[in-house]
């Protein structure tokens, strides 16, 4: 067997949700894996119907004269909440980059408007879609700054989502089976059960969890005997595609010299921090308050960059503190490696304040270099431009 690159575990949802220990045992070692890597799609925009509404505020209004002559108008995110006939919320359902494509009189009250949508259901939604209040319960409608648009009796979606295209499962190549599932296998059990699929080191160790799902077939390997490859079909989301490059860079264990991740682009600096967070050895002490750090900021040329190279910069290499202004505001408060106050000796600066802030991505704007100072010492870090 060459090298393996994956551990397939056995899966207990409950078991973990309860903080259960030693629940996983090795089903198998495995050399390698087709079709784990994926990029998320772009969201499904389906196409509504808000029934029996009283339209009210500016943008809703304008939003509606516009699509009246243009044939649609962009209204942004919009929130329906449930109220009862007190005026209670009892619910919220949220919809995003809606756009307002017309409207008409409503069948149930002419005094009323049916206004016809198109909007991306968000990932916070309780269910599947908003359930028609029992009468008398109706929605309120809400922009994104919380200002009211009016109120609507009903929502229809008109156009239903199409069947997406099949993913192809999940195929682990080169696979040593063991304990249970080298016994289901030989007894031909057909249900093999769940599993999870972590990313392992050279050494064996955990690197990152890959992927969670259920074990259906497995064939003999090409790859030796006594080897098996195994097909899961998955009930999570894939790993992007920059985990591949990553993955590798960690391959070796965890990184022995500063700044590996500066090869990559933004996106694969965000996976990386993901990577040395799920690597962050908690328990240790914090470095005593005054300690002062070098951060090297050769190639910080955007904000992931900066986190990278700060996590490194005070937990070494492969080192994490914080992802984002949130998170470096929890890691300051301790037990992340270093209690403030500190002092930051920031070196090559002047590529950071060339480089931040300068490259939007997707509906925020990147803090700049000098947003970025002013958090620092907010947050009682001495920072020292070197």
């Amino acid at each position: 067997m060459g090298q393996p690159k994956y551990l397939l575990l056995s899966y207990d949802r409950q078991a973990e949700s309860e903080g259960e220990e030693d629940h996983e045992e090795t089903w198998a070692l495995c050399e390698d894996a087709d079709d784990l890597f994926a990029d998320p799609g772009p969201p499904t925009r389906d196409l509504y119907e808000l029934l029996g509404c009283a339209p009210e505020g500016e943008p809703l209004s304008a939003a509606l004269a516009r699509a009246r002559t243009e044939g649609s108008a962009p209204l942004g995110a919009l929130t329906l909440q449930s109220l009862t006939k007190s005026g209670t919320t009892v619910g919220e359902w949220y919809l995003e980059d809606v756009r307002v494509l017309g409207d008409h009189p409503c069948a149930r009250d002419a005094s009323l408007r049916d206004i016809t949508i198109e909007a991306t259901e968000t990932d916070h939604n309780p269910g599947d879609h908003a359930q028609r209040p029992p009468l008398p319960l109706v929605y309120r409608l809400l922009a994104v700054t919380g200002e009211a648009l009016g109120t609507c009796q009903d929502l229809c979606r008109l156009r239903e989502e199409g069947d997406e295209p099949g993913e192809p499962p999940l195929r682990l190549l080169g696979c040593s089976p063991r304990g249970a599932l080298r016994a289901a296998l030989d007894a031909g059990e057909e249900d093999l059960g769940h599993a999870k699929v972590l990313r392992v080191d050279s050494a064996g160790h955990p690197v990152q969890s890959a992927a969670e799902g259920e074990v259906r077939a497995w064939i003999p390997s090409a790859r030796g005997p006594g080897l098996v490859d195994l097909t899961l079909d998955l009930w999570s989301e894939r790993p992007p595609l920059v985990a591949r490059e990553i993955w590798e860079l960690w391959g070796g264990g965890r990184p022995a010299q500063p700044n590996h991740w500066a090869r990559c682009d933004a996106e694969g600096r965000r996976f990386w921090l993901r990577t040395a967070l799920d690597n962050h050895v908690h328990g240790r002490q914090d470095r005593p308050p005054g300690t002062t750090y070098h951060l090297d900021g050769h190639h910080i040329t955007d904000e992931p960059g900066f986190f990278c190279a700060l996590g490194e910069a005070v937990n070494g290499p492969g080192g994490y503190f914080g992802w984002g202004f949130d998170a470096l505001s929890d890691c300051l408060r301790g037990r992340w490696g270093a209690a403030g106050p500190f002092a930051l000796v920031w070196h090559d600066a002047d590529v950071a304040r060339a480089g931040l802030g300068t490259t939007p991505h997707a509906d925020d704007r990147p803090s700049t270099f000098e947003e970025l100072l002013a958090f620092l010492a907010e947050k009682r870090v001495d920072v020292r431009l070197a």
